[in-house]
């Protein structure tokens, strides 16, 4: 088998709410490497907005969700895949709540404490019921279908992992290293290792990177996070970064390029698992405020809105003692 792990992020450009960032593994038959997932799972998956036809919808989160759109769609494929990945690694169903997925997706020893920092938070209670919009039977039917268009070509999901950064840590990431890269440098940093010690044996390993920003060079980073092998950067562009690593007790490629989620399935879906986390996530930000702030109107947490629902905030955050760190991320 061969291991395709794509890594993708939701919530980078807020200054309200969390960044997400998933990391979502996919092992593969190497005789059907290379791999067109979303042609060889056809029958339970598509990749096009336009032909709705009841198969699940695996794309990028932007083009999969919007309000206008609504939570629907991508909240059937995120839990469908959630749950056949859970179900063949722990031979159960996803508790469905939100603190259970997370206890699932982002368990203590990956995050380092992260998982504190978000019960840390008093937004979050984690007591949000799941699935918030999909129909349950729909849902049931469209796990089923993806379980056996894995099983009919050999494909397995493997579990997906996140990191949650709160706006504490993101602030206190962006003040060290003066730029706020260094959060998704440390979620990278996360996923990397966490990915190589649940992908057990000598498989290869494929790591697929969605770009973010101008930045062309990895090597040190990968370094860092990869400390057992040494890292070769065989190309280092804008189209594309590529990085070798040797050391190791298998082969372990890293490809960093720009809009991988629109040519690589597993980023995809890495993309769009912390889209829907994000998503649950501010669901319980925005009742939070406007139990403590009437007449209050939900903020996605982007520039331009953000300021406007930070200003409303304030004499609440005040009330609750909270200072503009703990919520306001700075850049």
């Amino acid at each position: 088998m061969a291991w395709l792990i794509g890594i993708d992020e939701a919530g980078y450009g807020p200054n309200l709410g969390p960044l997400v960032m998933t990391a979502a593994p996919i092992a593969i038959p190497d005789d059907q490497m290379p791999v067109d997932l979303w042609q060889r799972l056809h029958k339970a998956v598509r990749r096009h907005t336009d032909d709705d036809d009841g198969r699940l919808l695996v794309a990028d989160s932007k083009q999969v969700y919007s309000p206008a759109r609504g939570l629907a769609p991508l909240e059937k494929s995120v839990l469908a895949a959630l749950h056949t990945s859970f179900y063949w690694r722990h031979g159960l169903a996803l508790a469905l709540n939100l603190k259970s997925l997370l206890g699932l997706l982002c368990p203590v020893d990956l995050l380092d404490g992260q998982q504190t920092d978000l019960h840390a938070e008093s937004w979050y209670h984690g007591n949000t019921t799941l699935p918030l919009a999909a129909d349950g039977a729909v849902l049931t039917a469209a796990t089923e279908s993806l379980r056996e268009a894995c099983a009919d070509c050999g494909v397995f999901i493997g579990v997906c992992r996140s990191v949650v950064v709160c706006a504490p840590r993101f602030n206190d990431l962006t003040d060290s290293c003066d730029s706020k890269a260094a959060a998704l440098a440390y979620g990278l940093t996360l996923l990397l290792r966490e990915s190589m010690a649940n992908a057990h044996g000598d498989d290869a390993i494929d790591f697929l990177i969605d770009k973010h920003g101008g930045r062309n060079q990895y090597g040190a980073m990968l370094t860092q996070a990869l400390a057992a092998g040494f890292v070769w950067g065989r190309e280092e562009g804008a189209g594309r970064s590529y990085y070798e690593v040797e050391g190791l007790d298998r082969p372990v490629r890293i490809t960093v390029q720009p809009r991988a989620d629109l040519e690589h399935f597993s980023v995809a879906l890495a993309s769009m698992v912390s889209k829907y986390v994000r998503e649950a996530l501010m669901a319980e930000f925005n009742a939070f405020w406007q139990g403590h702030v009437a007449e209050l109107e939900p903020t996605a947490g982007y520039p331009g809105d953000s300021s406007r629902f930070f200003e409303q905030i304030r004499p609440a955050m005040q009330t609750l003692g909270l200072c503009e760190r703990q919520v306001w991320r700075r850049r």
